[in-house]
């Protein structure tokens, strides 16, 4: 074997070495592979930044000799050669679990990018004397023998670096990106009403001034209205009947409608997750809620109800308040909140604590890695006419309890709730949840509440089963049943006209494909059954066609 030809042997390992932190993308390619988003383009650059200085320095980090390669043995072929060049040339980083691999396979470009590296470690040796006249010929032949990957791969860094620059000076924020969601939807319902086709669109700024805070600035805009229940003894079906793209509607006037901040606190190795809303804030933005596949923030992209999403007690309050979870253990935690729904009011019977609130208290526990549990208390005081739901979810007298009583004198509320969800396998998840509520007005009046009757209870309960990636890896069909918020006095209610209702639970059944088209864009066919929607005899029925896109 000539001189020249183990030359050029023993700057091989040196070459792979140096190229072992290419993107793995260009792997076995011969032609090099431009990443095309921003992170890739950056990942890309600082990749050969790192080439371009390797040997300059030793950081605590560098390998200065072949002994500390774990997979390098004095038994290799090219022991001699390697052990050369690491402590000779420095031109060697290896992997970051300080191996070699030297018998992956690399392409002409990446042989270029290690060599470039190893130009510059020798450039600066020759200085000092430390390179021989053999070592530099056979730099020549590899410099000649790789002339168009070099020219090819300096032009393509430059355009990179030149791409980088123009995003860097002409990108939105350095501590802000933009991330939005659009929701468009054919959906229709009996009862007299007509087939609609809607929207509702959300933009949100999230804006980190640490790296790992963030503060949110939502606004939104949508059309979809609500469906009606039909005519009967009540005919208000509350919030049964409502979608989770009905939330927002505004008749597509564009309005901040949720502004949160979340932080954590460090406290010895531990971080407690901090929350603060000053608008739009409900429960589940800050306490797990336990409902995998069903739960999306009542985004697009979840359960096609707001019963399905999450239970009913995280919709008792709402506006601006405080939220905290407190790690205990691995995958447990304490939760702790408060809303305040006109926290911005300074009138009497508003602000922080004369109006409407509601404070919640939750354990979650993690059990192993596929169970998960979570036991809620929701303490709230509400003023006169405020729906106990927020007419979001559940019976138009489990949202004014009391046989309406609560539509005219303030009341309080006592909520406990149970959640499950449990990961059968990678691919099938269960979960569920129960609600009790105990309402009580807030009077001791003997004439406005006769034999003490001034308490109602509110009974809410549903399970599901979800089944991931069928037909396309991303999807989810979801089946969810259960009975949505409804009043245990609904049968005592009498209309104008002095009938009664004939049925008590609305029975709420819901099936969904969410199909994705791609990263962005998902299309999501399903069906809702509810019946007694205003705990009598009517029934609704609900198919709708939704599409979501993201960015």
């Amino acid at each position: 074997m000539n001189k020249i030809f183990w030359n050029s042997l023993k700057l091989t390992p040196a070459l792979i070495g140096a190229s072992l932190l290419v993107n793995a993308q260009a792997q076995a390619n011969e032609e090099f592979t431009i990443a095309q988003s921003f992170d890739g383009n950056s990942e890309i650059i600082d990749q050969l930044d790192r080439y371009s200085t390797e040997g300059v320095t030793n950081s605590q980090g560098q390998v200065t000799s072949v002994n500390q390669l774990s997979d390098v043995s004095p038994t290799d072929w090219a022991y001699e050669a390697l052990r050369s060049l690491v402590e000779r040339y420095g031109c060697i980083a290896g992997y970051p679990d300080r191996t070699f691999r030297g018998n992956r396979a690399l392409s002409r470009y990446e042989f270029a990018a290690g060599l470039n590296a190893c130009m510059q470690s020798i450039e600066r040796l020759i200085g000092t004397g430390g390179v021989t006249e053999e070592d530099i010929a056979a730099l020549r032949r590899l410099i000649a023998e790789f002339e168009t990957e070099l020219a090819t791969l300096g032009a393509r860094v430059d355009n990179l670096e030149g791409r980088v620059a123009f995003l860097e000076d002409h990108q939105f924020s350095t501590t802000t990106k933009l991330n939005g969601e659009v929701i468009m939807a054919l959906t229709g319902s009996d009862n007299s009403n007509q087939v609609i086709f809607g929207n509702r669109a959300r933009l949100a700024l999230e804006t980190s001034f640490t790296g790992r805070d963030t503060l949110v600035t939502r606004l939104a805009a949508g059309n979809i209205q609500s469906f009606s229940g039909g005519d009967s003894v009540i005919g208000d079906p509350g919030g049964t009947l409502n979608q989770t793209f009905n939330l927002g509607e505004n008749g597509n006037n564009v309005e901040l409608d949720w502004l949160a901040y979340y932080a954590p606190i460090s406290v010895g190795n531990r971080d407690i997750q901090f929350f603060l809303a000053a608008a739009g804030g409900i429960h589940s933005d800050y306490a797990p809620t336990t409902n995998p596949f069903f739960e999306d923030f009542d985004g697009g992209n979840g359960a096609l109800s707001t019963f399905a999403s999450s239970s009913p007690i995280y919709r008792i309050g709402d506006g601006a308040g405080i939220g905290a979870t407190f790690p205990i253990g691995e995958r447990s935690g304490l939760t702790l909140g408060y809303l305040a729904s006109n926290a911005n009011d300074p009138s009497q019977g508003a602000g922080l604590f004369d109006g409407d609130y509601a404070a919640l208290a939750q354990l979650n526990f993690g059990l192993g890695q596929n169970l998960d549990l979570g036991f809620t208390y929701v303490r709230g005081f509400h003023k006169a006419g405020s729906p106990l739901f927020g007419d979001i979810t559940g019976t138009a007298i489990a949202n004014n309890p009391v046989l309406t009583g609560s539509q005219f004198l303030d009341y309080k509320s006592d909520s406990f709730g149970v959640q499950t969800a449990f990961r059968l396998s990678p691919r099938v998840s269960i979960s569920g949840f129960f609600n009790y509520t105990d309402v009580n007005l807030a009077t001791d009046n003997d004439v406005l509440c006769p034999d003490a009757n001034c308490n109602d209870n509110i009974y809410s309960y549903g399970g599901g089963i979800a089944f991931l990636d069928l037909a396309r890896e991303g999807s989810v069909l979801g089946i969810f049943a259960g009975v949505q918020p409804y009043s245990t006095r609904g049968l005592e209610f009498v209309d104008a006209l002095g009938e009664r209702p004939v049925r008590n639970t609305p029975f709420h059944i819901e099936a969904f494909y969410k199909y994705p088209v791609s990263d962005n864009v998902s299309i999501t066919p399903g069906i809702i059954y509810v019946d007694s929607t205003d705990q009598t005899n009517n029934s609704s029925f609900i198919g709708t066609l939704r599409t979501t896109f993201t960015f």
